[in-house]
């Protein structure tokens, strides 16, 4: 038996469970196990480097990584498929490495240890692996690299838009409030493409794989949360003007010039032209 589940298996699991994929969970479950172990291969991961995922569906991605020797700690909105997991993983690698946590990512406030070998205790994730749910991958992003600071490598699959807009360089056309946020943790840049043909049910767009590794942050966590309300601003009328744009935030559009020009920016300028050295300028020079 494969360590792995192909098409039949992942179908067979949802019609156990009694689960259809919904558009509002973001779920499409990956049947392909060529496509999991070049996710995991791209990932490039430390032997033994314990795995944060989220989204583990079907268990697809979790028993790739699992295959590879990584222990996994994985977040599980939906009950049906957390209680499964463990079953599943239990059938095709009994000695494998799992801890599931049935939680909405985007509100979990702490992550558990990754499970330890008989001779170890456990430990902390150091990468974080998914194939995150399409309609909320930004912000669990965002929530899981803020609440976990070891997390030293990300590669995560997500909607090619997303992806590309993660991995923006100022100037772009799809450059945004998402590219500044990441961009606070490390550098991103797509890493592979991956067809819709590896997805049941089979999704309208395109998907890629994005990676990050972790740099030094570059400032306090009270900046980064102020730097997101400039940024949030800048973006929320992406074609005016800065002193326009962050009028509402500073009182009046002569505040926002001020603080502006305190940080040495331009104030006719537009967000999009500003990078994150930028944004963090002026949340130092206009603290909240």
């Amino acid at each position: 038996m494969s360590a792995l589940l192909g098409p039949a298996e992942v179908r067979d699991l949802a019609e156990l469970l009694g689960v259809s994929p919904t558009k509002k969970l973001g779920q499409n479950f990956v049947h392909d196990a060529n496509t999991v172990r070049r996710i995991v291969s791209t990932a490039a991961l430390q032997p033994g480097e314990p795995v944060l995922e989220v989204g583990p569906g079907l268990g697809s991605l979790t028993l790739g990584l699992l295959e590879a020797g990584h222990p996994v700690v994985a977040i599980e909105v939906d009950a049906r498929l957390a209680a499964q997991l463990p079953v599943t993983v239990g059938e095709l690698q009994p000695d494998a490495r799992l801890a599931v946590v049935t939680a909405d990512a985007l509100r979990v406030d702490a992550v558990p240890d990754a499970p330890g070998s008989d001779q170890n205790s456990g430990q902390r994730p150091t990468a974080l692996v998914a194939n995150l749910p399409y309609n909320i991958s930004v912000p669990v992003l965002l929530h899981l690299l803020a609440l976990e600071p070891g997390i030293r490598r990300v590669l995560v699959m997500v909607q090619a838009e997303v992806g590309h807009r993660l991995a923006a360089e100022p100037g772009s056309k799809v450059y945004g409030g998402p590219s500044i946020k990441a961009a606070w943790y490390g550098r991103w840049k797509v890493e592979g493409q991956v067809s819709r043909q590896v997805f049941w049910p089979v999704p309208n767009v395109d998907s890629v794989l994005v990676g990050m590794t972790r740099h030094e942050v570059p400032g306090t966590e009270a900046e980064r949360l102020r730097m997101g309300e400039l940024v949030d601003a800048a973006f929320g009328q992406r074609r005016k003007m800065l002193r326009q744009a962050l009028a509402e935030l500073f009182g009046s559009s002569a505040a926002a010039t001020a603080a502006l020009e305190a940080a040495g920016l331009d104030p006719t300028a537009r967000g999009e032209m500003l990078g994150l050295p930028e944004f963090l300028r002026l949340a130092r020079a206009a603290p909240a």
